[in-house]
């Protein structure tokens, strides 16, 4: 992953092309960017961030921000209700109950 002003990407290499491309990952917006080098694919990522950026001041819109810290999830009420009682076991609200959790289950 690459990250820049908040954004992240993901990076792939095209082997038949011989040139790196990503995506930023973390808006629902598409930046995409490519690269034939390392330091050609970061630059191009910097680039097409700040592009996206200015089109959008440009057009007096917001640009979108990626990750607020939210994360709804829809689960069934007994789903919810053994959450609650894990979270209350463990001496925890289960926002910080879903948090660890989520961060362990996460961790690379």
């Amino acid at each position: 992953m690459m990250e820049y002003k908040g954004y992240l990407a993901r990076v792939e290499f095209d082997d038949s092309a011989n040139v790196f491309h990503g995506e930023v990952v973390n808006i629902r917006d598409v930046i995409t960017f490519q690269g034939t080098s390392v330091d050609e694919l970061q630059q191009a990522f910097k680039d097409s961030v700040d592009d996206y950026l200015d089109f959008c001041k440009e057009r007096g819109e917001e640009p979108e921000e990626p990750f607020s810290g939210r994360f709804l999830i829809r689960l069934s009420p007994e789903q919810h209700r053994r959450m609650l009682l894990a979270a209350e076991k463990s001496g925890k609200d289960l926002n910080a109950w879903a948090s660890e959790v989520l961060d362990q289950a996460s961790a690379v």
